[in-house]
């Protein structure tokens, strides 16, 4: 495998107590396939002491940098700022917690040289609950369709890709970063590895139900017209049953002299006003998708950086 020069980029939050080992670890890791290499640490808002462990990593280590947004913007924007911070051609994503094992990341350039773009690290076995790995699976999928790539069916942080991409979207500036879909915007050449995920050292993850429903609308309404037409759809699915059962109300009362009351009425209220309300809803996720993009909001804000110059 050719030696190169490597840019890792590590959203950080509430990591003072992983950073060190992770710092450590890649120390050793990096020297055996690249010529020169940084890594990136950006503090998405940590309310605890991750800044100041940075600071004294950044000391300590030449190639280490560390920038601290002014809050907490989401693990995409903080990558977004730390891939747009890279010096190097070839950049990494990882996460901080451990779990994507910096001995892996050989694995994955040399997948990279075969001629790809982009090249995932997909774990063997997830170290998580089945609940939240079914939910990743919907996410994962989701957003696959969303960059048009049906060769990659499991994405996630960990992985590689050339600094060339980041041209198709360097104008970028909306509130909502999905950096994978962005990554897509540039190239179809994505790839994945199969390699080994570590249990969680400490803590447990920030991503909990709510954030991963979160996620879903966002990856369906920011960046895909699909809800839209789903609702269209539907629209003119419920028109043409409203249609049959004026038909079937018609009959009745033609042939029978009455037509049933209330229940009846009721369920079909009930019914056309559930579709409605539905349809009303895809509409304002969209409508609050232009609000934010058109509110003049960055998708993060740099407060300070260890960077001399």
């Amino acid at each position: 495998m050719p030696r190169m020069n490597v840019s890792i980029v590590i959203p950080v939050y509430r990591s003072e107590q992983t950073l060190g080992t992770l710092i450590e670890r890649l120390g050793r890791a990096l020297p055996a396939f690249a010529d020169s290499y940084e890594v990136v640490l950006v503090n998405d808002g940590s309310p605890d002491n991750t800044w100041g462990i940075i600071e004294e990593l950044a000391c300590a280590h030449a190639w280490v940098r560390g920038i601290d947004l002014m809050r907490n913007y989401g693990q995409h924007n903080a990558t977004l700022c730390g891939i747009r911070a890279a010096r190097y051609e070839t950049i990494f994503t990882m996460d901080d917690d451990l779990q994507n094992p910096p001995e892996e990341m050989s694995k994955l350039l040399t997948k990279l040289n075969e001629g790809y773009d982009v090249v995932y690290g997909v774990a063997r076995v997830r170290q998580q609950a089945w609940w939240k790995n079914l939910f990743s699976v919907f996410v994962k999928r989701a957003i696959g369709y969303v960059m048009g790539v049906r060769t990659v069916r499991d994405i996630g942080a960990f992985k590689v890709f050339r600094s060339h991409l980041l041209k198709a979207f360097e104008e970028f500036n909306g509130p909502d970063v999905l950096v994978d879909v962005l990554l897509s915007w540039g190239t179809t050449r994505f790839a994945s590895v199969t390699v080994e995920e570590s249990p969680r050292a400490l803590g447990r993850s920030n991503y909990n139900f709510i954030k991963l429903v979160k996620v879903s609308l966002l990856v369906l309404t920011s960046y895909t017209t699909l809800p839209l037409r789903l609702a269209s759809v539907l629209g003119f699915l419920f028109t043409l049953f409203g249609f049959f059962i004026l038909l079937y109300v018609l009959i009745t009362y033609f042939t029978q002299g009455s037509v049933p009351g209330f229940p009846f009425q009721a369920s079909i209220i009930a019914l056309f006003s559930g579709v409605q309300l539905f349809s009303l809803g895809i509409i304002g996720e969209y409508l609050a998708r232009v609000f934010e993009r058109t509110g003049g909001r960055k998708a993060y804000t740099i407060g300070r950086t260890t960077d001399k110059s």
